[in-house]
Parts: C-alpha cells; structure tokens; sequence
C-alpha cells in the first residue's frame, strides 16, 4: 500500500476553495490536519473553524493529526468534522489506551505518533489495537523541516515489531517527505506518506502525488 496525504498546513490559505479543488481531483488518497496548540508543540497552526470549512470542501478521507495537549477533549469535534483518522500522540496521553477505545468508539481509526527522540518500544502495549502508527521524522511543530534519516532504521524496527505481533496497523510517516526520501521510506516499509511543501509548494501539486506514488510503489 502507498497512500499519500498532502498537509493543509502547507497549503494557501487565502485560497483554500481552489487548493481542495486540485486536491478532490488528484490521487491523493487523504487530507492530513496538522492541529498544533502551542502546548504540547512550540507553534500553533488552525483550529476547529478551519477545519470546518476545510471539511466541507474536501471530497476525501480527513486524517486529523492533534498535537495538543489532552486530545481526548477533542475526540467529539473531530468525529463531528467526518474525520476518518484520528491522531494522537504517546507522549500526550497519560492513558492512551482508553482514549484509542474512545476514538474507536466514537467511530474512527485511531493513530498513534511517536516523536522523533520517543523509542516505538513505548507502543509495545498497544500494538495490536491501533489502525495507524505514525513516526514523525521531522520534530512536530513546524513545517519544512530537514529529514531525520534515522528514522529509517526506526521505521524498519517498527515493521519488525508489528509483524512479531500480527498486527495490521498501518505505518505513517510525517516530515521531509520529498522524492529523495519517499523511496527510501518506501523500502523500509512505510505505507502512508505525509507531504507538506513538497506537494503543496509545487506549480502542479497533483502531478507531484501522482510522482510521489510512483515512487513509493514496491514490489512485494
């Protein structure tokens, strides 16, 4: 599987109407929602009203990424938005257990992030009762940032840990991902690729997908 799912925080915001329209066009498979509450993270992106808006121009599967503080107050507003995906992180959840059952409750996938320096060991738990896991391979809260290639070893290490265990949970990565890294996270095993300025910041954005999915085809 290779799914791409462009980052609205790298998109125009004076013209959001015309970014959905090229975006429900092209073979992006989901619309990635950097939510940064200057807590948790040192930056703050959008909130709720945005995302409103977005939701009602996007055509396609919404993958709504919280880094905040306490996500579980969110899980309503989320599920009120059509979000498919929701997406919490280890490191802001004392019990993330039951807030994966609350969002799987509330009728959503549940993702689960990792930041760069956090080891996947932390998962180990909790493996077999995620949809997605997704390695940040940039540090959260700002867009545009240098691929970290240990992430690459990280990424494999997590493959290994979910095939030990049988687990289904997709793999997402988040951060410098451009045509010189995606075929690189392709190889290691990653199955959603999160891209910012490398699809939106582009003269053609939807013919940047259509590259980044060519390049991340494997041959299994």
């Amino acid at each position: 599987m290779n799914m791409i799912a462009p980052s609205l925080l790298a998109a125009d915001f004076g013209n959001l109407e015309r970014e959905m329209q090229w975006f429900n066009a092209s073979e992006a498979d989901w619309l990635h929602l950097d939510v940064m509450d200057g807590v948790f993270v040192p930056n703050i992106s959008f909130g709720f009203p945005v995302m409103e808006r977005v939701a009602k121009l996007c055509n396609k599967p919404l993958d709504v990424h919280l880094m905040t503080v306490q996500p579980e107050k969110f899980i309503g507003r989320v599920r009120d938005l059509g979000a498919t995906v929701m997406n919490i992180h280890q490191e802001a959840c004392i019990h993330l257990h039951r807030v994966v059952q609350q969002i799987h409750e509330a009728g959503m996938k549940a993702a689960v992030s990792l930041c760069p320096s956090t080891p996947i060991s932390t998962l180990e738990d909790i493996l077999e009762d995620v949809d997605v896991i997704m390695l940040m391979t940039v540090n959260p809260g700002f867009g545009g940032q240098k691929f970290i290639n240990h992430s690459l070893d990280k990424v494999c290490r997590l493959k290994a840990m979910l095939q030990t265990v049988g687990s289904k949970a997709l793999i997402e990565v988040d951060g410098g991902v451009n045509r010189q890294t995606a075929p690189l996270l392709a190889d290691a095993g990653v199955d959603i690729y999160v891209a910012g300025s490398a699809v939106f910041g582009k003269d053609d954005p939807a013919a940047e997908v259509l590259e980044l999915k060519r390049l991340t085809q494997r041959i299994l």
